[in-house]
């Protein structure tokens, strides 16, 4: 009869840190990849929570004003102002404007190229300022919210989120704080007025506006005209 044959041992691994750092930072990076595109996705649906300058502003003046109001709730031509204002070309871009880009370069000052996508990145997942790391988040998160969300989307949380005046946030609050009416009440002056403020909302005001507002208003009636006739608010208004 054979002898049975012991199997034999298997050889016992030795510990490698490197080798295990190694796997561990690449899961690190994918979790910390996977995330944001989670999060980011679910608030295609799902409105996001106050960003950091809010809860900031919030915690500085003991409470805000702000409540949240969907897109079919705010006039048209609310939304066709603020692209008038910000972004004439947002239905054409993918988050950022290269021409805008090379034209701020060229001027040497960097800015006026900051896209709609690029602010509602900045107000609901960023903080404020012009330092390189929050401009390198918002570079990779803008094409990630163009991927997930629709330019209604897109337009709908920027006008949920922006600043109006000190402690008003939203087109819901500014609407009722400078002209006591609701966002689907807003004639196409008001809204142009709430347009015109938005880069300055703590230095201009809608209800008493200056003469730089008057005239930056009367330009923002114009674009929003324009935008509509030329087709380049189809891509939010369908």
């Amino acid at each position: 009869m054979a002898k049975k044959t012991k199997p034999k041992a298997k050889p016992e691994r030795k510990f490698q840190p490197l080798r295990w750092l190694k796997r561990w930072v690449i899961r690190l990076c994918l979790i910390a990849m996977i995330v944001p595109v989670g999060v980011v996705a679910a608030h295609s649906v799902l409105n996001p929570p106050k960003g950091h300058y809010m809860r900031q502003e919030a915690k500085r003046l003991g409470g805000i004003d702000h409540h949240w109001v969907s897109a079919d709730r705010i006039a048209p031509v609310m939304l066709r102002s603020v692209v008038a204002a910000e972004d004439a070309g947002f239905c054409g871009h993918w988050g950022f404007d290269m021409n805008a880009i090379r034209a701020a370069l060229a001027d040497g000052t960097g800015r006026g190229a900051s896209t709609l996508t690029q602010q509602v990145v900045k107000n609901a997942y960023l903080w404020h300022g012009r330092n390189w790391s929050r401009k390198a988040l918002e570079a990779v998160l803008t094409p990630v919210v163009e991927l997930f969300w629709s330019k209604r989307r897109i337009l709908e949380v920027y006008l949920n989120v922006a600043e109006f005046d000190e402690g008003i946030f939203g087109i819901e609050a500014a609407s009722q704080h400078y002209f006591g009416v609701t966002p689907a009440k807003l004639s196409p002056l008001q809204a142009a007025r709430l347009a015109a403020i938005l880069p300055a909302p703590k230095d201009r005001s809608a209800s008493r506006p200056s003469n730089y507002v008057r005239k930056r208003t009367s330009q923002i009636i114009d674009g929003a005209e324009t935008i509509r006739r030329d087709g380049r608010a189809d891509c939010f208004e369908s």
